[in-house]
């Protein structure tokens, strides 16, 4: 079970989670449960790194940054002893993960959950504290970055074999869209893993990418519920043959990319490698990669990129334009991407076709186009973005498909 910071952000709330955790002991169930730091204390922890210096010390930064998924794990053990249940908190690191040494940033490589089976063994409920884990180099605190609460229960729930790994939010699921933007938008009963994966990817925030990594990769059932009622919410599962295929299953977005297009790129082998691996090294995340055919001997070049990370992108980029030759760069920072998903798509032609003939009906411009055997994604003018969503979920009245899958 793991539960986001809205859900344990305050006294009440604690109390609130505690309750659903005995709930599920008192049922016969052995659980873990991993928490997240309480509302926006991160963000807190944040400005008050800012506070003290300019550019905080990255391992540094993680000692501060793992103190409130700590707390929420304390207070929620205190929580559970009061409700008469014996309950025993572990930090990251006392709970066996290990992770590679990019502070803020650490990803998983091993856990050895010993002293989570021993507890549990015991009779006790296991809590964790989500988002961190101990570098296997140097046992130095790391944090493992955006969503790391989210990975951090997927990654036990695999490692100590757990039926399902319950995943609690302030929303009741996962739905056809954002509901904040098409009201019709509806609770999607389930979705494959591979559905779940790109939604994350494309701009659903109800799951961190890498959890859904883990989730496929390790084939950990999902089940995506609300912390504040009893109901059934989405299950995220490996697609099985009796599973329904819906041709769309969702509609995902984002409106926080830019795009840069590098002109006069030198038309030979090595130079875009040359190119991507100095923004790799940058540990900047590239998408949508499109290469223009240009003429005596140079092309032109375009890519997205998140917007928070377009101006060290450009710095880097500058750095090497006189070793690889190119002419100029350009960035476009008012993009935005809408994206069809939906494992249907492999059998189903005429689906892309559909897409944009309801953009062109809606005076739409698209910029680029990226597709996966499951997606379609396009890149079009951010103050688009949202009329698109609702227009396309009504074109392929996502609505009845989602209402049809649920009595499957």
């Amino acid at each position: 079970m793991k539960f986001g910071g809205s859900s344990v952000a305050d006294a009440d709330k604690i109390r609130n989670v505690a309750g659903r955790i005995a709930s599920a002991a008192e049922s016969g169930d052995r659980v873990v449960a991993v928490v997240s730091a309480r509302g926006k204390t991160t963000d807190g922890l944040v400005q008050l790194a800012n506070e003290i210096s300019e550019r905080p010390n990255p391992r540094e930064m993680d000692m501060l940054l793992s103190t409130g998924e700590r707390i929420s794990c304390a207070l929620m053990a205190m929580a559970l002893h009061d409700l008469g249940h014996q309950a025993v908190s572990f930090t990251g690191s006392q709970a066996g993960i290990f992770t590679d040494s990019a502070h803020t940033k650490a990803r998983i490589v091993e856990i050895r959950a010993d002293r989570i089976k021993d507890a549990l063994a015991g009779g006790n409920i296991a809590l964790v504290a989500g988002f961190q884990g101990m570098s296997l180099d140097d046992k130095n605190v790391t944090t493992l970055g955006r969503g790391g609460s989210d990975t951090t229960a997927v990654a036990l729930a695999a490692a100590i074999g757990a039926d399902v790994c319950e995943i609690y939010t302030d929303v009741t699921g996962v739905f056809t869209a954002d509901p904040r933007i098409v009201t019709d938008a509806v609770l999607l009963p389930r979705i494959s893993h591979e559905e779940m994966l790109e939604m994350a990817a494309m701009g659903s925030r109800i799951l961190a990418l890498r959890s859904v990594e883990f989730a496929r990769n390790y084939d950990v059932p999902l089940h995506v519920r609300s912390s504040f009622v009893t109901d059934e919410g989405t299950w995220i599962t490996k697609e099985t043959p009796d599973m329904e295929q819906a041709i769309v299953s969702g509609i995902a977005h984002k409106s926080d990319e830019a795009k840069i297009t590098i002109t006069g790129v030198q038309d030979q082998p090595g130079v875009a490698a040359a190119i991507f691996t100095a923004l790799a090294d940058a540990l900047i995340n590239v998408d949508t990669i499109i290469q223009n055919m240009g003429s005596d001997g140079r092309a032109d070049l375009s890519f997205t990129l998140p917007l928070d990370e377009l101006g060290r992108a450009l710095e880097t980029l500058e750095a090497v334009k006189d070793a690889l030759g190119f002419a100029s760069l350009t960035a476009d920072d008012q993009i935005g991407k809408v994206t069809l998903v939906g494992a249907g798509m492999k059998s189903n032609p005429g689906i892309a076709a559909k897409m944009f003939r309801v953009l062109a009906e809606k005076d739409i411009n698209i910029l680029m186009i990226d597709t996966s055997t499951i997606r379609i994604t396009v890149v079009i003018n951010r103050r688009d973005v949202e009329r698109a969503v609702r227009s396309l979920h009504d074109a392929f009245d996502l609505e009845s498909e989602a209402a049809r899958r649920a009595h499957v």
